[in-house]
């Protein structure tokens, strides 16, 4: 019984270390992109990303937003128990919004630019990621468990349905 508890914890330990290890071995910062065609102008698109406060409505596990400051406009965005501080860096309205990640103690940050443009009667929204995963094990949980895509692909899938109804 002893032996299989020692052989359990050890093989605990070496997945641990491997996964450390891997982490490391990944880059720090990555860049991605997403596009989606909303059927709505590009000022009403930009509108519905940048009321911050009304995005627990069409937002999945959103459940709280608690505006900082108007100008530049900053947020804390609650989902569940994490809470997470973002600011606005660029804005063109109807055309470009940047928004950073303000808080520096995260294992992660960076920014997401959100570009519109007209498509027909609608919007294509292109969203790009400029990430960094400061934390190894986080790095390597972001890129093979979570993927890196996964919460830009949730974001937009909640854009659709806002603007299906």
């Amino acid at each position: 019984m002893i032996r299989m508890l020692l052989y359990t914890a050890g093989g605990l330990l070496l997945f641990a270390l491997v996964v450390t290890a891997i982490g490391y071995a990944l880059p720090q910062g990555h860049r991605l992109s997403r596009e989606a065609t909303l059927p709505a102008p590009p000022a009403v698109v930009f509108s519905a990303i940048t009321d911050v406060a009304a995005a627990p409505v069409w937002r999945t596990g959103l459940t709280k937003v608690d505006i900082v400051s108007e100008g530049p406009l900053k947020w804390r965005e609650h989902e569940g128990s994490d809470a997470i501080l973002y600011e606005v860096v660029e804005s063109r309205p109807s055309d470009l919004l940047r928004v950073r990640i303000a808080d520096p103690d995260l294992p992660f940050g960076g920014t997401w630019t959100y570009e519109l443009s007209a498509s027909g009667n609608g919007t294509t929204l292109r969203i790009t990621e400029q990430g960094e995963v400061f934390n190894p094990i986080f790095r390597f949980m972001s890129r093979f468990v979570f993927g890196h895509t996964a919460t830009i692909d949730r974001y937009l899938a909640d854009l659709r349905r806002r603007f299906a109804t």
